[in-house]
């Protein structure tokens, strides 16, 4: 077989020509001089080479497609197939470019065809060839279509369709696809068109409102939308078959779904909200007469116009909402039968379409995002304030209103998951895997002292929890790598890894000038060890399309409180981490969390005696931050404290440096770690015991270890 392709280097093309090499034979397709360049990559992406697949240079606003004479004489007899693809699929090009592409274009192939001596022309023409025709419309139709002015691409599909019918003298197929969405099993696609349309309110609605919210839809009318792949594999099957000459085949879904029924689809598969009720399509109806007056009055159609112009929507495309047309698919089917070739329900393959887009055709992530952009109003009025609900509503807002509805809890979101928490034996870590066994999560206890771990095995399971131990130095990188292969073979995977343990240095620099080794050993437990867990347990979780990582970080990072420089720098190259991963592991459905956690009355603060009068929170409210995070993930969780320190560093650094170096005067080293050597520096007091003013300093900057 040798086959003619136009339209090969557009995206349906592309699934075309990758299906025709699996039989054998030559194809050519018809490339502008330009886009030599294109057929080359694409000739890499189908692995092949131009003896397989050979360019011929034309136009298709040229008559006979401006192929050469030399070419058009050496193809002559030799073309069993002549595919023709290429179009104007865009409902937002103007008049005048869909009738030279869709129109004159469709001529300029029927010519060549006659030149070449076509074995069989196939046109791929479009459900839109029908108009807005009222009923069923089935595939020996043609006529009857109705209402083709309502829109160019209506008038063009059916004109160039009628030119293959009445122009064409060499056997012709006509293939009409329902709207074509991405590729069914990758969600690959080339552009913005259809339902991708209302793709951009469905992330707006999902960072703004919560999932949970009850939403009222339209319901709308059929919508038929098919995948790329679905529609390429019927047309190579069907092009091959025999006695099939001069008809129409409808590559459509023989069940297709409203549009309201889409958008819930879609929204459910982006986790946003979906329509609870939706308004039936005769009220719709009935309304449309008023809401087109509406439009028609200047100040309120500019409105509307902005708004969807804002949200990419072409008001051309809201006709599909109430699209009057249903598609019968008879033939094709029949001709299909027996082929294994079926469209997927669209449930099955939402997600694919809106993580493609999410992560590749979203005209967002070409949004300018600085604060220039923001002040020239470069996102609109609609899309400036959607951008601060999106981005500065804090989540602990949310959190709220969640707690109030009661619609969440620690049950909910642990019971049956496999819980790691570092740091297990004692502290914050102790309180947290009770909290969460009695919640019926499967705890797996991670610290150094198999001992102390196995009793608080023995506590959770007189609770009727589960629990397992394994033991593990954190600061030892070949046995972190020891426990997260033992703990795979054992449970198989890790849904929530809580980074709790951690090691803390309270010690100036000036003392540290000798003591490379406190740097080294933060760095060694509290970053590389959490790194080199998180990396065991990670690819599973991504595999799985599911996981939470929880790092335990310190209200230090947020306020650069002196005399933690090993500490906190320490801590802050793990939330750099874990900030900079959570944009690559965000559409595998793997979570972070980072806390910053206000001082603790545990045991790692015994050494600084000062601490014993200042205001801390205990251990059972720490694990309740955690328990927070595992319930709500949300990005951060902070004090509001730490969260103020934060902001006023960022605004005026200098003046917090004056701040925080009175409380550095205030708030000496310990005996601790002074050493026993150990100078005090003239300007600090030798009590280890805190005083007045230290205690009131620490009550106004409360949950700050200084």
């Amino acid at each position: 077989m040798t086959y003619f392709v136009t339209g090969a280097t557009g995206f349906i093309g592309r699934n075309l020509v990758e299906l025709l090499l699996e039989r054998e034979g030559t194809i050519y397709v018809l490339v502008r001089e330009g886009s030599k360049g294109r057929l080359e990559e694409l000739r890499n992406r189908w692995g092949t080479d131009e003896r397989r697949v050979v360019g011929i240079v034309g136009d298709l606003s040229q008559p006979g497609l401006g192929v050469s004479d030399e070419d058009a004489a050496r193809l002559r007899g030799d073309i069993d197939h002549l595919f023709h693809l290429a179009a104007v699929y865009d409902m937002t090009a103007d008049a005048e470019s869909q009738r030279l592409a869709n129109v004159e274009g469709t001529r300029h192939m029927v010519e060549l065809a006659e030149a070449v001596e076509a074995g069989r022309v196939h046109m791929v023409s479009s459900i839109a060839a029908a108009g807005l025709y009222r009923g069923v419309w089935r595939e020996d139709m043609f006529d009857e279509a109705e209402n083709l002015d309502n829109h160019p691409y209506f008038r063009t599909k059916h004109d160039s369709e009628a030119i293959v019918r009445r122009e064409c003298s060499r056997p012709w197929r006509v293939y009409r696809p329902g709207i074509v969405v991405g590729h069914s099993e990758t969600g690959e696609m080339d552009k913005i068109d259809g339902p991708y349309y209302f793709f951009k309110l469905i992330r707006r609605l999902r960072n703004a409102v919560p999932q949970w919210i009850p939403m009222i839809g339209v319901e709308g009318r059929e919508i038929n939308l098919v995948p790329v792949n679905y529609v390429t594999k019927a047309m190579d099957h069907i092009a091959h078959l025999e006695d099939l000459d001069g008809k129409a085949f409808h590559l459509t879904d023989p069940s297709p779904r409203t549009a309201g029924e889409v958008i819930d689809i879609f929204a459910r598969a982006a986790h946003a909200p979906h329509s609870s009720a939706r308004i039936p399509p005769v009220a719709v109806e009935a309304l449309a007469p008023l809401l087109s007056g509406l439009a028609m009055v200047p100040p309120l159609g500019q409105v509307a116009d902005s708004v969807l112009s804002e949200l990419g929507i072409p008001r051309s495309v809201l006709t599909y909402i109430t699209y009057p047309t249903t598609f019968d698919s008879r033939q094709a089917q029949a001709a299909l039968r027996g082929a294994d070739i079926r469209i997927p329900p669209l449930e099955a393959y939402a997600d694919k379409l809106w993580d493609y887009w999410e992560r590749h055709l979203d005209p967002d992530l070409f949004r300018d995002r600085t604060l220039v952009g923001a002040v020239r109003g470069r996102a609109g009025a609609v899309g400036g304030v959607t951008q601060v609900i999106e981005q500065q509503i804090p989540d602990e807002a949310l959190r709220l209103v969640r707690r109030v509805l009661g619609t969440v809890s620690l049950e909910k979101a642990v019971r049956g998951r496999v819980v790691m928490v570092t740091g297990a034996s004692s502290g914050i870590g102790h309180s947290a895997v009770l909290k969460m066994a009695d919640a019926g999560a499967n705890v797996l206890l991670v610290a150094r002292s198999a001992e102390k771990l196995e009793e608080i095995r023995s506590q959770i399971e007189e609770g009727g929890g589960t629990a397992h131990v394994h033991p593990c130095d954190l600061s030892d990188m070949d046995d972190i790598d020891r426990m997260a292969d033992e703990v795979l073979a054992q449970h198989g995977h890790v849904d929530i890894l809580v980074n709790n343990a951690g090691r803390s240095i309270r010690r100036s620099v000036a003392l540290s000038y000798d003591r490379f080794h406190d740097y080294e050993r933060t760095m060694q437990l509290n970053y590389f060890g959490a790194v080199k867990l998180i990396r065991g347990l990670l690819p599973v979780m991504r595999e799985r399309k599911i996981g939470h990582i929880i790092n335990v970080s310190t209200i230090g990072v947020q306020t650069n409180t002196p005399r933690f420089s090993a500490y906190v720098a320490s801590k802050a190259a793990l939330d750099a981490f874990t900030r900079c991963i959570a944009s690559e592991i965000v559409d595998d459905n793997v979570h972070t969390t980072i806390i910053y956690m206000p001082l603790v009355r545990t045991p790692m603060i015994a050494p600084t005696k000062m601490y014993r009068r200042f205001p801390t929170i205990t251990p059972e409210e720490a694990a309740d931050m955690i328990c927070e995070a595992v319930i709500h993930r949300p990005k951060r969780i902070a004090t509001p404290v730490g969260t103020l320190g934060q902001i006023l560093y960022a605004i005026n650094p200098k003046s917090i440096d004056y701040i925080l170096n009175s409380a550095y005067k205030l708030f000496p080293d310990s005996r601790a770690a002074r050493g026993d050597q150990g100078e005090v520096l003239s300007t600090q007091t030798t009590n280890e015991e805190a005083s007045r003013e230290q205690v009131a300093f620490a009550y106004l900057m409360r949950g700050i270890h200084w």
